[in-house]
């Protein structure tokens, strides 16, 4: 479906409190919007916040089996140099740089699915399946919300919380897309402000503990929102978080520097439930590809940022976020 057409199909759908679930791509080329009833479970599951079409749970192995073969270091230089040139030219103050991880699992995509547990669960006709813990936009009750997430640690280092928070990096990373944010969603509604600040959320993988950084930005919606809801969406994307700021130059340093398709990692996806829209940022993403499974991730640069520091955050966001841990 033309971005246009899914834009108009979230119109008239939520105009008439018609529930549906949306699939948008990174760049907007590839877009898929489908009333719920007309969803079959055995090609597409999702669960938003509790929200799901699940109805049964597949057979998991006993153990678990997962590696990783990321790009190495120096290839990562390469693609870091680019941007942090254009960072010290004043091209942008934030991008997000991000890169394909082979991985290899004796899990299937739904069987990832399953096993994973995450605030936002998407599982699309065994082409990806992904586990966000990001939020995009919540739209309520004439209100919409955005919870940007940046900076990320290790939980097992001493005081990691206090590090994050002070850190001079991932205060810059976090502080520049609030601000991001915080001008997007002006464009749609009015009173816009920030009412939580750097709060942080834990994140268990089959790894280790991750902590993150977030923060929550509302406004003020028109009266007549349900109408407009694809009007709205679209007109915040691409997703600051997973971008950069300003946001269309950041875009074009993006695609120089990182040599892939993002395809639909780091894209957005949503359901509609007749009042209420829930929406998350599609990171945590495993991909089929003829070459085999892929896993796609990346972290924000800055003018603080270090590769080495910034390619182990790649390598650390490359997890199976397992459920009851």
């Amino acid at each position: 479906m033309k971005n246009e057409d899914a834009q108009n199909r979230m119109n008239s759908l939520g105009q008439n409190g018609v529930p549906f679930l949306f699939v948008l791509n990174y760049t907007l080329s590839e877009c898929h919007v489908y009333p719920l009833g007309e969803i079959n479970p055995s090609d597409i599951l999702f669960n938003l916040q509790g929200k799901t079409n699940e109805s049964e749970i597949l057979e998991i192995p006993h153990k678990i089996d997962f590696s990783k073969t990321p790009l190495t270091f120096s290839e990562y230089q390469k693609k870091f140099d680019i941007v942090f040139r254009n960072i010290q030219h004043g091209n942008s103050y934030l991008t997000n740089l991000t890169q394909p991880t082979p991985v290899s699992t004796n899990l299937t995509l739904q069987q990832l699915y399953h096993v994973a547990g995450a605030k936002y669960k998407l599982y699309f006709r065994n082409q990806f399946a992904v586990f966000s813990p990001e939020p995009f936009v919540k739209i309520s009750q004439g209100k919409i919300f955005s919870y940007p997430m940046k900076g990320t640690i290790d939980a097992d280092i001493d005081n990691a919380a206090d590090i994050l928070k002070n850190d001079l990096k991932e205060k810059a990373e976090h502080n520049t897309i609030v601000d991001l944010i915080r001008n997007d969603l002006s464009m749609v509604a009015k009173n816009v402000t920030v009412q939580r600040f750097q709060y942080i959320e834990k994140i268990s993988t089959n790894y280790k503990t991750l902590l993150q950084m977030s923060s929550e930005i509302c406004g003020d919606l028109p009266d007549d929102y349900v109408n407009h809801l694809g009007d709205i969406v679209f007109k915040l994307l691409p997703a600051g978080s997973i971008t950069g700021a300003p946001k269309e130059k950041t875009c074009e340093i993006i695609h120089e520097a990182e040599g892939y398709e993002r395809g639909f990692f780091t894209g957005v996806f949503g359901l509609f439930d007749g009042t209420t829209l829930e929406s998350a940022v599609m990171i945590r993403f495993f991909e089929n590809t003829p070459d085999g499974l892929i896993y796609k991730s990346g972290g924000g640069i800055t003018c603080f940022s270090q590769a080495e520091k910034e390619y182990q955050e790649l390598i650390d966001k490359v997890y199976i976020p397992l459920c009851g841990k």
